[in-house]
């Protein structure tokens, strides 16, 4: 054993004992409890980034920690392998989608075993293998029997250079997610899931999720977007046609003096079918189309838009109001159409503004009278007027009154309303899951029998980047039998949207080689749910709403009882370079491997958890590297001086009660007192970057004390004590050279398998108190402070930590009520 501290050795001897020795390997084990520990897999790019690094260094710190604390823990890694970037090198490059993309994954495997995350390589899933798509298929299958799965023709945002459609959340701003090209839109026959059909669900199942960031749940609280409100329904002037609108504010109906639809709306081609300037309005209809999609921020434009010639009649008074057209309607909310009431909705009061229709005002604040002319719209609520039999009464009587009404009468009603729509999940490419559907002209659509699962992607396909999939052009994948009726027909050859893999696959983890349902019931009931789950924050709608989802329909399937996949989501920040998020296109991007070469894994692995709190952004510093390779080296140097006083053979186990100096009864304290806060930063806070400073800060008192401690007999022996404990709180940070040190003073077992170190209560009372602060009662963060803290700096210090200023926003504070030394509660 050398003095000097050579990582590339160390790591490379105890990543080699681990796999040799299977000590990550999981199994079901009934009597013990278990824990998984999931981080959201890797698309196989190439090479793995400084954002897996901090991704997957955070959960196998948390995997490690509950191993030595006695948890059965499963920590699986997997692919996530299908995809566009695959297709467009096998156009760019002329290399096959499967070879680039197992190839990359080659590659990334070594990377991640050289990082020494302890992963349960026997678990690994790969996507883009038929041994996983066809499980896809099977499910969708089961979501067609159910009337989950079904097909219509829609306008859909489609990606001109990735030649794919894009759901709604992979266009970002005008843009595709992928390559930042314009997004055009096209429509086609499309495959959908019913993920509606799960919308209260999925707001109601937030409840389950105490342990997620309030603002994940707030993004989807929004995406979701559930509204109560009323329906009605608008007879259009003499035709046998009706327009139903959805209202939240049905009190102000007396006030509709339009009707305005959304370009994609199916009456607006009909109702300008006979216009004498058809063709004009059909071409304003197309282009409106383009670039509402597009201009997503469309409150931000000026409104345009054309009148139909038609009229609808208002069920209320029975008024004759005319029909437009407007870009400011969207068809993906609400029934694509809108009861336009100008003195009382501001972007109608603007468009009516713009093309000099009649503007009434019909609710006014309590004790005053109609305005006259409007300066703008009034949109609160007060009482209704003009407004026939129900004039006079207050918004909320005059709603409830007028529904009620309506249901009556027959031509509307209670409603609710949400903003979520079906998941498209058709893509016009190669790399994907082929859609288990034929096509018979005598027989219609059918599913792909059960027993011939998997269709298989074939491999002879041209890539030359023309519009539509390679799929189209296999004829070989086309010309099928009809499975009904013998007969010729031709397959599918839409492929599914890869956030389908990524919805289930944490599923698949716990029985990853079973052959007869997509996973094993009895498996997933043991693993799941997630205990914890790490990921970006920017698959807060994109993956997660889609998750919840699967799992609720696996649910409904009977494959499984659960109904939240991950009760605890911990987002992690961005890694940021030069000020801005790191990225090739950036040319920003810090290789992990370089790193790794130069200082070594755990050195890496300690700065990117050091220099951070997990959920933050973390800044890239090259002097932070320098700081933790220093560090670590300081260890070593202090445990290659002192090995043969370390080394258990030269040692007997001590009495810690013989000790007697003030100096060896200070570092016992902070021995104690340092796993108590290792303890709490790892289980109860993730404050992994805490965890750090406190090893170090222990570190250092061992390091200051250890010339006292060597001249007594039992105080020498503690030394031994003290230094055993700071190797099993580094270990999981720093896992490497804390199994070489662990084996360096005789210990057998690994530190990898080893118990987690108890600390003494009374010994573990510190001068610091850890202080909890409530918003409205409710628990939302804590800090830790000295005791006796004076009033105002408590009150000072929660209002400013940037969890309860998320919380807080631009609310008033009425009071904020402070027990010493244990809690503050805002009110806002």
């Amino acid at each position: 054993m050398n003095d000097d501290y050579n990582f590339n050795d160390i790591e490379k001897k105890w990543q080699r004992k681990w796999e040799e020795q299977g000590i990550f390997l999981s199994k079901v084990k009934i009597e013990r409890k278990k824990y998984y520990c999931l981080e959201m897999y890797p698309y196989p790019s190439g090479r793995i980034h400084m954002g897996h690094v901090r991704n997957y260094s955070i959960g196998d710190v948390v995997a490690r920690f509950k191993v030595m604390k006695g948890f059965n823990v499963i920590h699986p890694i997997g692919w996530d392998a299908l995809g566009m970037p695959a297709e467009n090198a096998a156009i760019q490059k002329g290399i096959h989608p499967q070879e680039w993309t197992l190839d990359n994954i080659t590659h990334m495997k070594l990377q991640l075993k050289r990082m020494g995350f302890n992963y349960d390589w026997s678990r690994e899933v790969n996507t883009c293998l038929p041994e996983y798509y066809k499980w896809n298929q099977w499910i969708f299958l089961k979501m067609l029997e159910k009337g989950l799965a079904f097909r219509k023709k829609s306008w859909v945002n489609y990606c001109p250079k990735c030649e794919t459609v894009l759901a709604n959340e992979q266009v970002i701003g005008e843009q595709c997610w992928r390559c930042d090209s314009v997004v055009e839109q096209k429509e086609m026959e499309q495959w959908f899931l019913k993920i509606t059909e799960y919308a209260d669900e999925l707001l109601s199942g937030h409840e389950q999720l105490e342990k997620w960031p309030e603002h994940v749940i707030a993004m989807q609280k929004n995406w979701i977007g559930r509204s109560i409100g009323a329906f009605i329904n608008f007879p259009v002037y003499g035709t046998d046609e009706h327009i139903e609108v959805f209202t939240t504010r049905i009190d102000t109906i007396y006030g509709a003096t339009f009707l305005v639809l959304s370009p994609e709306h199916p009456l607006s081609r009909i109702l300008i079918s006979d216009a004498p300037d058809r063709k004009e309005k059909e071409d304003w209809l197309k282009k409106t189309i383009q670039d509402q999609h597009q201009r997503r921020g469309f409150d931000e434009t000026e409104k345009k838009g054309i009148y139909t010639g038609k009229e609808a009649v208002n069920p209320f008074n029975h008024e004759k109001i005319p029909i437009w057209i407007s870009d400011y309607v969207l068809m993906d909310y609400g029934t694509g159409a809108v009861m336009a009431v100008p003195a009382h909705d501001q972007r109608d009061f603007e468009f009516a503004k713009k093309y000099s229709l009649l503007i009434r005002e019909v609710i006014v604040p309590e004790r005053e009278s109609p305005q006259g002319e409007l300066k703008q719209a009034y949109e609160d609520y007060g009482v209704v007027v003009n407004s026939g039999p129900f004039s006079k009464r207050n918004s909320f009587e005059a709603e409830d009154a007028m529904t009620a009404y309506a249901e009556e009468q027959g031509f509307g009603g209670k409603s609710v309303l949400f903003r979520l729509r079906d998941w498209g999940i058709s893509r016009q490419r190669y790399w994907g899951t082929p859609i288990p559907i034929i096509y018979c002209e005598k027989c219609g659509i059918q599913p792909v029998p059960y027993e011939d699962l998997p269709v298989r992607l074939p491999y002879d396909v041209e890539f030359k980047g023309q519009e539509g999939s390679p799929l189209e052009k296999c004829d070989s994948f086309i010309q099928v039998s009809c499975p009904q009726c013998k007969g010729p027909a031709r397959r599918e050859t839409d492929t599914m949207d890869t956030f389908f893999d990524s919805s289930w696959y944490y599923f698949r983890y716990c029985s990853p080689r079973e052959d007869s349902l997509p996973f094993d019931p009895e498996s997933a009931k043991y693993w799941l749910p997630v205990d914890l789950y790490v990921g970006g924050v920017e698959h807060a709608i994109l993956h997660l709403i889609y998750a919840r989802f699967f799992c609720k329909v696996l649910r409904d399937l009977g494959l499984t009882t659960l109904d939240e996949p991950f009760p605890h989501l911990l987002a992690q920040g961005m890694v940021l370079k030069d000020g801005a998020a790191m990225s090739k296109s950036k040319g920003n991007v810090v290789d992990p491997d370089e790193i790794i070469t130069e200082y070594g894994a755990d050195t890496l692995r300690l700065f990117i958890l050091f220099a951070s709190p997990p959920e933050k952004e973390f800044i890239w510093d090259e002097k932070g590297i320098e700081g933790s390779f220093r560090f670590l080296n300081r260890i070593w140097t202090f445990f290659r001086s002192n090995r043969d006083l370390l080394n258990r053979k030269n040692s007997k186990e001590n009495d810690i009660t013989e000790l007697k100096s003030e100096k060896a009864l200070q570092l016992r304290r902070k021995m104690h007192q340092t796993i108590k806060k290792v303890t709490g930063d790892i289980e109860r806070r993730y404050h992994l970057n805490t965890a750090i400073s406190s090893i170090m800060e222990y570190f250092n008192q061992i390091k200051k004390e250890s010339s006292q401690l060597l001249n007594s007999g039992s105080e020498r022996l503690f030394l031994r004590e003290t230094f055993k404990n700071l190797i099993l709180l580094l270990s999981p940070f720093a896992p490497h050279i804390c199994e070489e040190m662990w084996e360096g003073i005789g210990e057998q077992t690994m530190v990898s398998l080893s118990s987690w170190p108890d600390f003494d209560p009374e010994l573990a009372k510190e001068d610091t108190v850890t202080i909890v602060v409530q918003v409205n009662g409710k628990l939302r963060d804590r800090f830790d402070a000295e005791r006796d803290l004076p009033e105002e700096e408590a009150k000072k210090r929660a209002q400013e930590l940037p969890r309860i200023q998320e919380f807080i926003g631009g609310k008033k504070v009425k009071k904020v009520i402070y027990i010493k030394n244990k809690l503050v509660n805002i009110v806002i």
